[in-house]
């Protein structure tokens, strides 16, 4: 994909001004880095085999850890 953005909307596109568009790049990036992350994950039970239950964290100390953190 192209990390410059059009000059010229294509056909059919309604324009988006410099800040909309830089936010859907921004997010565009933050989307790409966690699909990055997953992909890693995978690739890692890929050659590795799946963790061992006791090694892992329990959802629910995971949900819990994730609620305490600031907002």
């Amino acid at each position: 994909m192209s990390e410059q953005l059009a000059t010229a909307p294509a056909p059919g596109r309604q324009p988006l001004d410099d800040h909309a568009a830089g936010s859907v790049v921004a997010h565009a990036a933050e989307q790409r880095a966690k699909a990055d992350v997953l992909a890693s994950v995978l690739e890692d039970i890929a050659a590795n085999d799946y963790p061992v239950p006791e090694a892992g964290v329990p959802w629910e100390a995971a949900r819990d850890a994730h609620l305490a953190r600031p907002a």
